[in-house]
């Protein structure tokens, strides 16, 4: 069972919605990503999403955008983003770890290091999981058994405009949890319809035996409690960037934390 799978069969067997965070790695200060990503885990978060810088994010919107840009500019890649989840894994061994990015830093990290490289290394820095957003399903049948194989999850991406096909497709070769993708847009976009969230979860769930997180719009306390009615997992990135970025190097790992907590209390009430 991965660290993943283990951290939502406890959350679902206490009652309790499982809280993501998304930060960019490498962002808003080189060397402060291993000190925000603790703070997020004593914050409450439950699974933290890293996000592997690249130049053109095409499901990001500006916020996530600028971050990966201003990570880029500071010379992180995949090679340092591994690197600062050792660090992080030297002081915690229980908060899972998902990378979440594109497809071309991961083919260049494997052009550069060897087939396969970029799936051996992630493990073996203490990576659980890989949301790759163009990678469809339909084309990674051999890369998820490739990450089943050293115990990593492949997490998928479903949107409001996912087909029942394309649900059916996801729900073969998925594992640790579902990314629902709430809106029609990027990350940070829009108004996030809680009623047509509660309508597509049960949908999904129809064809995906993993569990469903929610997220794109998920912006403060109220609405990540509205989403946990219905989903298993909230995910929140945008707004967590929004209030890092304005922080100094000093108090970017207290803010994290403190809206981590902010966000997981509504989730307990």
């Amino acid at each position: 069972m991965s660290r993943i799978t283990a951290t939502m069969a406890a959350l679902k067997a206490n009652g309790r919605t499982a809280l993501i965070p998304y930060v960019t790695a490498g962002d808003p200060y080189a060397d402060a990503t291993p000190d925000i990503m603790q703070a997020l885990a004593d914050g409450g978060a439950d699974i933290i999403e890293l996000g592997v810088p690249f130049s053109d994010p095409m499901a990001d919107g500006p916020v996530i955008q600028k971050a990966s840009e201003r990570a880029l500019a500071r010379g992180i890649g995949a090679t340092q983003v591994l690197d600062m989840v050792r660090a992080f894994r030297q002081r915690n061994n229980r908060t899972p770890v998902v990378l979440m990015g594109y497809a071309n830093p991961v083919e260049r990290y494997d052009q550069r290091h060897g087939d396969g490289s970029f799936i051996r290394d992630a493990a073996a820095a203490g990576v659980d999981g890989l949301l790759v957003v163009d990678y469809p399903p339909e084309e990674c049948e051999v890369f998820a058994g490739q990450l089943k194989a050293v115990g990593l999850d492949l997490i998928f991406l479903l949107a409001p405009t996912s087909t029942e096909q394309r649900m059916q497709q996801v729900g073969r070769i998925a594992s640790g949890y579902v990314y629902y993708v709430s809106l029609k847009g990027v990350t940070g976009a829009g108004h996030l319809d809680t009623a047509a969230v509660a309508e597509m979860v049960p949908r999904i769930k129809a064809h995906v035996s993993v569990p469903v997180g929610v997220g794109f719009g998920i912006r403060d306390a109220a609405t990540a409690r509205a989403v946990a009615q219905v989903a298993d997992a909230v995910v929140i990135g945008s707004r967590l960037i929004q209030i890092l970025e304005t922080e100094t190097r000093h108090n970017a790992a207290p803010a994290a934390r403190a809206f981590m907590a902010e966000i997981r209390a509504a989730l307990d009430a």
